[in-house]
């Protein structure tokens, strides 16, 4: 008889709603350039740029710019994180990144000029976290 065929590997699911959508549409870009202002699937992306695209495929509209998203979500806890929310690094007068928490302590992210959107440990010190 023929071998049994490979056993199927699944990644683990990520939950169902609009937090998983956002999560699988950072992820789908993950390799893609960090372009300052970028905001263009395949092509580049900044912190902002990169939510706001996610999000935008989930059926929510966010601005372009940390700060503004910050200030345009519900907030939430850094305790009560769930895939899809939004981590904010700066102060409140300028927040200047965000990533997206995907689950288990890991976030999606376009980090800086010379990398690409990656999946990376949530760093320590954020600011805040929000809930679009």
């Amino acid at each position: 008889p023929p071998p049994p065929p490979p056993p199927v590997v699944t990644p683990p699911p990520v939950g169902g709603g609009s937090g998983a959508e956002a999560v699988r549409a950072a992820e789908s870009q993950i390799g893609v350039p960090y372009v300052w202002g970028g905001a263009t699937p395949g092509v580049g992306f900044d912190c902002s740029g990169l939510v706001m695209w996610a999000w935008q495929q989930a059926g929510v509209s966010l601005e372009h710019g940390a700060t503004a998203q910050y200030y345009e979500i519900a907030h939430v806890s850094m305790s009560a994180l769930q895939p899809g929310d939004l981590v904010f690094y700066g102060s409140s007068g300028f927040l200047g990144h965000v990533v997206m928490y995907i689950g288990n302590g890991q976030v999606v992210q376009a980090e800086q000029t010379g990398t690409n959107v990656m999946i990376t440990p949530l760093w320590p010190g954020a600011y805040g976290a929000g809930r679009p």
